[in-house]
């Protein structure tokens, strides 16, 4: 059969009425604000603060700065389309989009494996930790997981970008996803799904096994420390970090490491949301509000 090559796509998005998309709009719009000012503001208290200089705070600083890329990647172009008539992004465009996303979450996977290894160091070996997690490991533990997600990336969104999309151009989604591109090309479409299911299976449930193994010898160590008040100053260094993995990893894992078919296109705008809006949100509310260290440092800067 012939095959029309598409230049662009048409976002279909949420609601068709438009007060419920202007609705929609402000509320992503303040949530958006938000999450980029409290990404900015962990990113300049860490840097203007000696004492936020350590592997901890500094691997903070990194997951902050990938929130404000990640959320940008999605967000912006959301709010556009929202308020647009023509709800449209142009092929190249959706490919990028695709990409960042992609890549930028997988490096978000291994950044937070390597701050539950992180905190695996100063709970459970609290006298190596300072041998162990030097600046020149906590470099190549970061270098190490950007560079993985940049390059991982790669192979499912040139598979995708290879298959045909004939002339029919609507995504039943506000962004490139995955899912919604793959069940509107017209090629064969089996192959890239096996490889980006693997690519899936072997990335989230590794970078999550590998963070609750992590945490299950924390919750050990702190068992077995006798008073009442020093288990809950040891916890309270790393439920903040808990929290963020399990929203994150709840969410991806949900959406990523199961057949495409199976899923509802409702169903994954809605978990959508939460991992592309409202979880960069959650990441300064979550540790500048439980991290009194970092409560101090903003303090004092500001």
């Amino acid at each position: 059969t012939n095959v029309t090559a598409v230049l662009e796509f048409k976002l279909l998005g949420f609601s068709s009425n438009p007060y419920c998309q202007i609705l929609l709009f402000m509320v992503v719009m303040v949530i958006y604000i938000l999450t980029i000012l409290g990404n900015i503001i962990i990113i300049l208290v860490v840097k203007l603060e000696p004492k936020l200089h350590s592997p901890m705070f500094r691997f903070l600083q990194n997951l902050s700065f990938l929130e404000v890329c990640y959320t940008t990647t999605i967000v912006p172009k959301m709010l556009s389309n929202l308020l647009a008539k023509r709800k449209s992004i142009s092929f190249s465009g959706c490919m990028a989009q695709l990409y960042y996303f992609v890549s930028l979450g997988i490096t978000e996977c291994y950044l937070l494996a390597a701050m539950a290894y992180d905190r695996f160091l100063a709970v459970c070996q609290p006298l190596q930790y300072s041998v162990v997690m030097t600046d020149e490991s906590y470099t190549r533990l970061a270098v190490g997981s950007w560079v993985t997600g940049v390059f991982t990336g790669v192979l499912p969104c040139l598979m995708i970008s290879r298959l045909h999309f004939c002339s029919y151009n609507l995504i039943d989604h506000f962004f490139c996803d995955i899912s919604p591109l793959l069940k509107l090309s017209c090629s064969d479409t089996t192959v890239t799904e096996a490889v980006i299911f693997v690519i899936s299976l072997l990335v989230l449930p590794s970078c999550f096994l590998l963070t609750l193994v992590s945490y299950l010898f924390i919750i050990l160590t702190i068992l077995k420390i006798p008073s009442a008040s020093g288990k809950r100053v040891t916890f309270s260094t790393c439920s903040s970090h808990l929290m963020v993995v399990t929203i994150y990893y709840g969410t991806t894992i949900f959406i990523y490491v199961r057949p495409t078919y199976g899923l509802s296109s409702d169903l994954n705008k809605a978990v959508a949301v939460l991992y592309t809006v409202v979880t960069p949100l959650l990441n300064p509310v979550i540790y500048s509000l439980r991290n009194k260290a970092f409560q101090k440092a903003l303090e004092k800067t500001l």
